[in-house]
């Protein structure tokens, strides 16, 4: 099988040296026009050896000659584009003109636009920063925050952009490898995924943000339970920075997932601290807790068996209630998480069912809101940092995001096209063409990580560069300032409101307040049926006509 997939890629290649090779003996043996096809073919298969042998382009050393004319394509894209295929701006599922800034600034290369926006400014839902008309001077871009709360021993000093979990296994070890190694080029963090710690991390340097989920891996035992040996031993780690406790993820919020025996290596086994030839199941919830305090305890509990280092949790929000019922359970335990992850329904995963990628979780500026303005409601907010993940790739998403509420921000696919991803969307067949979602050793071949890893940080820093640059047009100093007063957003052709509007901070303690706000009726309402025992509604559910006539008796009353 082996065999058959190089001789697929390489057909080309190998069909054009073989018509050099017919042509010359045909030019020698029978008439000498056959020199100019043997010079024609012979060129061609000069260029597919060279394509073998260089490292800048992934997809021309996994198919020689046949790439280039994707290039050919991409040169001649608006002419092309405009009267044939799409629209600069197609979300499919990111636009071309995103994935175009992103290869730009990981290249280096000119990142402006000419001829003005291509953006419908009328459109509905289209948002702009509010500039100020005596802009401040940034001359540092290397934006920090520290995470670490009250019981932390070793608190982190993070960039304000770092990569979003990707795991390896879902993740070829060269993409591990080129991604760890550009964080540390660039001195931000890089999140492990599930699949926790490989040789490829360790031999990259670079700041890791550990991820433990469901399965354990890394820290488990043969029957999958969590082991604390393991666990102490791998968290305290020098490069491990901080601890992710991961509850669900963007784009399959509560399901489970499985990698298939075939696709184990052993390479994968050892860094999971699984056993070869058996499927590695990822269960949909943690057997380690079951109740918001268990959750709070848990989380104490890792905290101190990695020395102190930061710990927190990231989730897809689903159920309100359930969170606030751990809001509850941090204010009875007096246990807080350092830090909270909100990651977007519009999450990227290597695979998942199509009604969870469509329509399962809330996406990540509803989600954001909500989680920033239920820790200022519980009075927490200021004990725990927010980050945020989902879809934010240029220095305006980083702005947005943190106007409404983060702390700092992830991206996965972000830096995924940072290392040459060409969103083929063949994630999850293990046939990536450019050799960063695979385990095919051939294909992953392809991607060389030290070329790579300049393109990662040299998008990291290009990046936070234009952040600095934005937040420099708002009169601001630093781009944690950003509030949403800061952005407007247009809601319908003639009508616009500002962030505080279609995002706004509600009051701080409002949740813990002896009174309750008319206005913030079904936050107090929701607050009431949470429980830091259970996360469980505390009143039995019931049908719509009991539940209608409830909610009559509560308005009646009031």
């Amino acid at each position: 099988m082996t065999f058959l997939r190089v001789n697929q890629r390489y057909l080309v290649f190998v069909g054009v040296f073989v018509l050099a090779l017919a042509s010359v003996i045909c030019a020698v043996g029978v008439s000498g026009w056959f020199w100019l096809p043997a010079v024609i073919f012979g060129a061609l298969a000069l260029v597919g050896l060279y394509d073998l042998h260089q490292h800048k382009h992934s997809i021309l050393r996994n198919y020689p000659i046949s790439a280039h004319i994707r290039f050919i394509l991409e040169k001649f894209r608006p002419e092309i584009r405009q009267y044939l295929i799409e629209s600069d701006q197609d979300q499919i599922p990111f636009s071309r003109q995103s994935r175009g800034l992103v290869y730009q600034r990981a290249k280096g290369a000119e990142d402006k636009r000419p001829f003005g926006t291509i953006e419908d400014v009328y459109k509905s839902g289209y948002a702009w920063l509010t500039h100020s008309v005596v802009p401040s001077q940034i001359t540092d871009s290397d934006f920090r925050v520290r995470i670490g709360g009250p019981h932390c021993k070793q608190p982190y000093q993070a960039s304000l952009y770092n990569i979003s979990a990707m795991s390896f296994g879902s993740l070829s070890g060269n993409a591990i490898l080129a991604l760890n190694t550009g964080a540390r080029k660039g001195g931000f963090a890089h999140d492990t995924g599930e699949g926790s710690i490989s040789r490829y991390h360790r031999e990259g340097g670079g700041d890791l943000i550990y991820q433990v989920a469901s399965g354990y891996f890394g820290c488990r035992n043969d029957d999958g339970s969590f082991s604390e040996e393991k666990f102490a031993k791998t968290a305290s780690e020098p490069q491990v920075k901080m601890i992710e406790l991961k509850l669900s993820q963007g784009a399959k919020p509560g399901h489970g997932g499985m990698l298939p025996a075939a696709k184990i290596t052993q390479e994968i086994a050892d860094a999971r601290g699984i056993p070869m030839g058996i499927d590695c199941v990822s269960p949909a919830g943690h057997s380690t807790f079951s109740t918001p305090i268990g959750l709070m305890e848990f989380i104490a509990k890792l905290r101190d068996l990695s020395g102190g280092k930061p710990v927190g949790f990231k989730l897809c929000i689903g159920h309100r209630r359930e969170f606030m019922s751990i809001l509850k359970a941090m204010l009875k335990t007096g246990i807080t998480p350092d830090f909270i992850v909100v990651d977007g329904k519009e999450g990227g995963t290597g695979a998942a069912p199509v009604e969870f990628t469509n329509h399962v979780g809330m996406p990540m500026h509803e989600g954001l809101t909500f989680v920033h303005n239920a820790l200022r409601g519980a009075g927490l907010r200021e004990q725990v940092k927010v980050g945020a993940a989902g879809k934010i790739v240029s220095a305006f998403d980083i702005a947005r995001t943190l106007a409404l509420g983060a702390d700092w921000c992830n991206a996965a696919r972000g830096f995924m096209f940072a290392l040459g991803c060409i969103q083929a969307q063949s994630c999850h067949t293990n046939c990536c063409p450019v050799g960063i979602a695979t385990q095919d050793p051939i294909r992953q071949r392809a991607l060389e990580p030290g070329n790579k890893s300049e393109r990662v940080a040299r998008f990291h820093r290009n990046t936070m560069h234009a952040l600095a640059e934005i937040t420099a047009a708002a009169g601001l100093h630093d781009p944690r300032n950003f509030m949403p007063y800061h952005f407007m957003v247009r809601q319908k052709d003639n009508e616009f409101v500002d962030g505080n509007e279609a995002y706004p901070y509600l009051p701080e303690g409002f949740l813990v307040a002896d009174t309750e706000i008319e206005e913030l009726h079904d936050w107090h309402s929701r607050w009431g049926r949470a429980s830091p025992e259970t996360f469980a509604p505390k009143e039995i559910p019931f049908g719509p006509y009991k539940r209608a006539k409830a909610i009559a008796g509560e308005k009646a009353a009031q």
